[in-house]
């Protein structure tokens, strides 16, 4: 069987943080099945400290997840009890294509100012022979590129 690829971000508020991501990414979150959660409770497979409401919804405490429509892309968001402390060792690029947003140095920086109004944190700015790209941080911390 061929193995599927799904990034995972550790995170102190998943719900949030996917939140964040679906907007930037313009994927949608992965829907909640209230139904679902209330009856692993009823039946012993799941606690109410298991569960959180977000945005009037009930989920699952632990994990978030965003999924590309219409293509294979799923990001999960994992809460984790520690906040970050080191620079990523894997981080996501953001393509901008030629859809309208540009690739030139204008379209990155006005994604980058985007971004920063959204709250990412600009880190810095780089360049490597023909490719530029601005390196920022979103609401927790985490790296990312705008190429």
């Amino acid at each position: 069987m061929k193995p599927t690829l799904q990034l995972v971000l550790d995170c102190a508020d998943p719900h949030e943080l996917a939140a964040w991501w679906a907007e930037t990414l313009e994927w949608e979150v992965e829907p909640s099945n209230e139904d679902f959660i209330r009856r692993m409770i009823a039946d012993g497979h799941a606690t109410e400290a298991d569960t959180r409401e977000f945005r009037g919804t009930l989920v699952w405490r632990e994990m978030a997840a965003l999924r590309e429509p219409g293509g294979p892309g799923r990001i999960l968001f994992q809460l984790v009890p520690e906040p970050k402390t080191v620079k990523n060792r894997m981080h996501l690029d953001l393509h901008l294509g030629p859809d309208g947003h540009g690739t030139d140095q204008e379209g990155r920086d006005r994604a980058r100012d985007g971004l920063v109004a959204r709250g990412a944190t600009f880190l810095y700015s780089e360049r490597q022979g023909p490719f530029e790209w601005h390196t920022l941080a979103d609401p927790e911390g985490n790296e990312f590129c705008v190429a």
